[in-house]
């Protein structure tokens, strides 16, 4: 695995553990802007041909 893939896949892996929190403390604006977050990675992610198994609906 190289390097751009080892990184994008630790920032996604870090926004959705962001994001379960945000939802569980009720911060409705910090879990939209993670959702935001999230939907970038992931389509960077796709542009780059890394496949990401999705956790969060």
């Amino acid at each position: 695995m190289d390097a751009f893939t080892t990184g994008i896949l630790q920032r996604i892996h870090s926004t959705e553990s962001d994001l379960l929190r945000a939802r569980e403390d009720g911060d409705e604006f910090l879990a939209e802007v993670e959702e935001a977050e999230l939907a970038d990675l992931r389509r960077l992610a796709a542009e780059h041909g890394v496949q990401v198994l999705p956790k969060i609906a």
